[in-house]
């Protein structure tokens, strides 16, 4: 079974564990967000690429869902020591990632071919894809101007009124090479339990793959991230809302519409099946917490026993 997965966020990295475990990794295939990347000290940093390789390496940090386990911050402190901005934390180890890509992209290589030599280098066999080439960054849009997704993420931590947001540069980009081909070519396209708006919509911002996913024979699969009126984690909901969508699996649907199929959603969440019907989404009440590599697995099983 050729899968295709759309990524981004921790959710995503739990769920892809759990898929990478149960199929021939091989056959897997991960477009990933990258409407998240910044300029870090000079550095190309594209937190949702690399938390989605240390997962299937086997070296991210459980506990932060970031960055790499067992890391040390030493660089981290010697630059708040000349006054650099600290507050976007790159540990020690994972400074070796953004070095490899920024010396790669200066040298004139696409970021799909230094992803792949970094996966290489990590032992990670599925595919893991940029959704594109080309730059597109997620603006989130505040009364009182607009900042890029880490400021507001990690710097602000989420404490700021969102009016919008943006995916700036996402008119002129293209699907990185493999993109479209690993949506037609899928035997299931799987949604992971990611945010809507700034990890699954980037992706379908850029041109050709929301077409791509309506026109693809494969069932297209996704899981709740929302899961009885709030986000399992992150700032989905002020996001949805921001973008006068439900918090609910209901919202999840619109955003998706019309290439959704079917939708996992927490027990608690059943009474949305005859909303998502209406919409043309099969609804299907599953365990959609994954807390351990069990509940990953299990979880994975049954986006993939869907027949």
């Amino acid at each position: 079974m050729r899968v295709t997965a759309l990524a981004g966020g921790t959710g995503a990295a739990k769920l892809l564990r759990g898929l990478a475990a149960v199929l021939d990794p091989s056959a897997l295939s991960i477009v990933v967000n990258t409407g998240d990347d910044a300029e870090v000290w000079g550095l190309h940093v594209s937190p949702d690429l690399d938390s989605v390789m240390y997962a299937l390496a086997g070296v991210l940090d459980s506990g932060r869902g970031w960055g790499r386990a067992d890391e040390t911050f030493r660089c981290l402190s010697a630059m708040a020591t000349y006054g650099a901005p600290t507050w976007f934390g790159l540990g020690d180890r994972d400074l070796a990632t953004h070095l490899v890509r920024t010396r790669g992209l200066r040298d004139g290589h696409s970021l799909s071919t230094i992803t792949a030599g970094l996966c290489r280098a990590l032992g990670v066999t599925p595919r893991v894809l940029p959704m594109s080439d080309d730059a597109v960054r997620t603006t989130i849009r505040t009364p009182d101007g607009r900042l890029g997704f880490q400021e507001y993420f990690v710097r602000d931590k989420c404490q700021v009124e969102v009016i919008g947001v943006d995916y700036d540069g996402a008119e002129r980009a293209r699907p990185a090479p493999g993109v479209l081909d690993a949506i037609r070519g899928a035997d299931r396209v799987v949604v992971c339990p990611s945010n809507p708006v700034t990890s699954v919509g980037p992706i379908l911002a850029v041109s050709g793959i929301a077409e791509a996913l309506r026109s693809t024979r494969a069932r297209v699969i996704g899981v709740s991230p929302i899961v009885a009126g709030a986000a399992v984690s992150g700032p989905a909901g002020a996001l949805m809302r921001a973008r006068r969508l439900p918090v609910s699996p209901v919202g999840v649907a619109h955003a998706y519409a019309p290439w959704l199929s079917t939708l996992l959603v927490a027990r608690e969440d059943a009474g949305c099946a005859a909303e998502l019907a209406a919409l043309g989404v099969t609804t299907v009440p599953t365990d959609v917490m994954m807390p351990d590599a069990a509940r990953e697995i299990a979880l994975a099983r049954a986006v993939l026993e869907l027949a």
